[in-house]
């Protein structure tokens, strides 16, 4: 099947199959999406922001956009709304509020769990760049602008670290990977620290201080200070051979992490055993690893993805010194590269995983080995453990978040450069509750939505 046909199809089932969608062309495609803090609370939609970015072809700066998007709460949504969007427009549901002006293209955009204003961003270059959304005056993206001034750059890497990029959840501490095969750690605790006494600072909370703005006009100049300050890391770690492509704090600890790179490896390490890989697995995949998570509510799972079109789940109880650490489960739903792997905030068996073929997988590696999908049909074509899958993309899915504040809502990004010519598609998207809700609650309220119906039709019989 061909991918406009695939969407079709999809675009046809949209009604049964999603509870809310938001379809938002972008003008360039954005590599990297994620929630930021929720805002404001009404009765059927709720706001919050979110992060994204523009990578354009150089007519006009690379930017990172802070924007305000309405989420509609679960069961608002109408069915016949929710597929009238037209999919060459930009949605209601997302509004640019600011324009950061970024030095290169954004490649990934993390926030700081201990206070979401605050975002790190990887470009191309060897520096990690801070960014506090809420001092940083909003710009006018055209030609020759100059480029906004980070409020931190974080120092350590020798050569360029694009995307392996995370933070703590734990403590503000800041992990990158790069092309040197390196894995950098940073505390952005002592940036603050050292700030402390100094006047002039502007302090938000539970984030400590960053230099204080004047909020610029739109625009207008950017603040005065012409030069960032840096910080070189807390500490090196050498175990990859290499680029390292993803990294990742373990949930539970600021000291455990673990990185996946082009060297097949997936590595451990703790900060208390010293720079060197407590744990490697020499041949987490047959290719490259583009992406790891670590299970926030088990804390021995871990999920990778690679260029091999698979998933792999490990335990890390089960890998030892040796490099010998077979997968717990084997994930096999993409036929294409895998871009990225989370695990749901919500539910702790079910994860998201997105590939270059334009899909967005579901699984819940609880449903492995039972019998019967969903739907209570016997389904013989799904690979074990996939119960959604999200086709909503004509192209390769770079990136996407689950909202922790409204955990079954994903926003998703494509980089529709291939198959259209140019831009992206955002989507934010929440499937219907009936699937993935237990199976006999299900089955209760469709018991009672029939009476419900058979009531109605003997009503108007009579």
């Amino acid at each position: 099947m061909g991918v406009n046909e695939r969407y079709t199809q999809w675009k046809t089932l949209v009604p049964v199959l999603y509870d809310w969608l938001a379809n938002h062309n972008l003008v360039w495609p954005s590599l990297s999406c994620r929630w930021g803090p929720q805002l404001e609370q009404a009765t059927y939609k709720n706001r919050q922001r979110l992060y994204l970015s523009e990578q354009t072809d150089g007519s006009v700066p690379n930017t990172l956009v802070i924007a305000n998007c309405e989420v509609v709460k679960p069961r608002v949504a109408a069915a016949e709304h929710i597929s009238q969007f037209n999919e060459e427009a930009r949605s209601p549901f997302v509004k640019k509020y600011k324009t950061i002006i970024h030095p290169g293209e954004v490649n990934r955009i993390r926030e700081l769990p201990q206070n979401t204003n605050i975002v790190a961003t990887h470009t191309d270059s060897p520096d990690v760049l801070i960014w506090d959304v809420d001092s940083q005056p909003n710009r006018h993206a055209v030609l020759g602008a100059t480029e906004s001034c980070p409020d931190l750059i974080l120092t350590g890497h020798k050569d360029d670290a694009e995307f392996a990029l995370a933070m703590c959840p734990t403590e503000p501490f800041v992990l990158s990977g790069g092309k040197d095969k390196l894995v950098v750690l940073w505390s952005i605790q002592d940036h603050i620290s050292t700030l402390a006494a100094e006047p002039g600072l502007s302090k938000s909370p539970g984030s400590g201080s960053f230099p204080n703005k004047s909020a610029s006009k739109a625009g207008g100049g950017n603040d005065k200070r012409t030069k960032s300050p840096s910080i070189g890391p807390r500490d090196v770690y050498q175990g990859h051979t290499d680029t390292v492509e993803d990294v990742q704090f373990c949930p539970s600890s600021a000291q455990e992490f673990c990185s996946v790179g082009d060297d097949s490896c997936l590595v451990l390490w703790d900060a208390r055993a010293g720079c060197t890989p407590v744990v490697k697995v020499e041949k987490a995949h047959n290719a490259d690893l583009h992406c790891v998570d670590w299970n926030p509510h088990d804390v021995n799972l871990i999920l990778t993805g690679s260029a091999d079109n698979s998933v792999h789940m490990f335990d890390r109880r089960n890998l030892n010194l040796g490099g010998v650490g077979a997968p717990v489960h084997k994930f096999e739903g993409h036929n294409a590269a895998v871009l990225c792997v989370q695990w749901s905030p919500d539910k702790s068996s079910v994860f998201g995983t997105s590939a270059e073929d334009g899909i967005l997988n579901i699984w819940d590696y609880e449903k492995i080995g039972k019998k019967q999908d969903f739907t209570g049909l016997k389904v013989p074509t799904a690979p074990p453990g996939l119960f959604f899958r999200h086709a909503g993309h004509r192209d390769k899915v770079v990136d996407f978040h689950w909202n922790a504040s409204d955990p079954w809502t994903i926003v998703s990004v494509s980089d529709d450069g291939e198959s259209t010519g140019g831009g992206g598609t955002l989507q934010i998207w929440r499937m219907i509750d009936l699937i993935h809700r237990a199976e006999e609650d299900v089955l209760v309220e469709l018991e009672n939505f029939k009476s419900h119906i058979l009531a109605c039709e003997r009503s108007q019989g009579s």
